[in-house]
């Protein structure tokens, strides 16, 4: 193979994907393999190096072929790369470029966080092109936030910058986060949240309604319920959109971002998703800051594996 080449990983609690790039930022192959969080994750890295060293094998490429390899990590990362307590991967504090680098041969790895990668990727090749400073929201099981001013990723003083999902929404709520605090967005606007909520509604509800609330209950059984006239669901979809929409007039009150794009599972539910946030994005948000555009991620799953390769081409 002629050329020049990266890699992208895309580190998650289950799988890591990985892909191969050419210098545009192109990927030309992908691949996964099973993330093994046993022993405090002490196979992880070792994995990624050998999946790697196979492929640069049965591609026939050189070392000097290889502009470096980006990879990105759920969990807080300081600048350099160092990983700062991952706790679904069982991992205290890592330096994670420079432990992979050194199984590789001293090939350059770039360590940045998911969200953030992802918020890397939809800038570059996705939802966010064309905008230097985005907020990018991934609604997912949890509720993730990437910022990215005058092209610049904001990591934070404690590698935690734009973690939205766990600012307070709700000094009432008794039920408590992930995160061991009450009220945190997270509950309401991530996957698991909005089915939190429809549970609830369905809980105190005398209308009629074609959702029922059994473990069959997911956010995409709401969404589409929703877009049938379902009047119950319609409400739940208000409620969420409500909660999520005066946060993130909150946060770009701050941030004055151009854009906000909005990725994860959620996020395929479509133009619902993206109407109904503006909806009450817009009277909430400070006035210089309305026109912010509201839109929806496109890369998918791919999103944090192109954010991660950006990082070393």
């Amino acid at each position: 193979m002629a050329g020049k080449y990266a890699f992208g990983i895309d580190l998650g609690g289950t799988t890591v994907k990985e892909g191969l790039f050419n210098e545009k930022g192109e990927v030309l192959e992908k691949w996964e393999i099973p993330t093994r969080t046993e022993e405090n994750g002490k196979n992880i890295l070792p994995d990624i190096a050998k999946s790697l060293k196979d492929k640069i094998k049965e591609k026939k490429l050189d070392p000097s072929d290889i502009l470096g390899i980006g990879i990105d990590v759920p969990g807080p990362v300081l600048d350099g790369g160092i990983v700062n307590n991952c706790v679904n991967l069982g991992w205290g504090v890592v330096n994670v470029p420079q432990e992979l680098s050194g199984m590789l041969g001293g090939i350059k790895v770039e360590a940045v966080n998911d969200a953030n990668a992802a918020a890397l990727g939809e800038q570059w090749k996705g939802g966010g092109r064309g905008f230097k400073s985005m907020l990018m929201v991934t609604l997912g099981t949890g509720v993730g936030g990437g910022l990215i001013i005058n092209g610049k990723i904001v990591n934070g003083s404690h590698g935690a910058g734009a973690e939205i999902g766990h600012m307070p929404v709700n000094p009432h709520e008794e039920e408590t986060c992930g995160c061991g605090k009450k009220g945190c967005l997270e509950q309401y606007c991530s996957a698991t949240g909005i089915v939190r909520i429809g549970r609830k509604r369905l809980e105190k509800t005398k209308k009629s309604t074609i959702l029922v609330n059994n473990e069959e209950l997911s956010a995409k059984t709401i969404f589409d319920a929703a877009k049938e006239g379902d009047e119950v669901a319609k409400e739940i979809v208000e409620e969420f959109g409500e909660i999520l929409g005066r946060a993130l007039a909150n946060i770009t009150a701050v941030t004055d971002p151009e854009a906000i794009v909005i990725g994860g599972g959620v996020s395929k539910a479509g133009d619902i998703v993206t109407d109904v946030v503006s909806r009450y994005y817009k009277p909430n948000a400070f006035h210089a800051c309305r026109t912010c555009v509201i839109k929806l991620a496109e890369l998918g799953n791919d999103a944090g594996m192109y954010g991660a390769v950006k990082m070393v081409l």
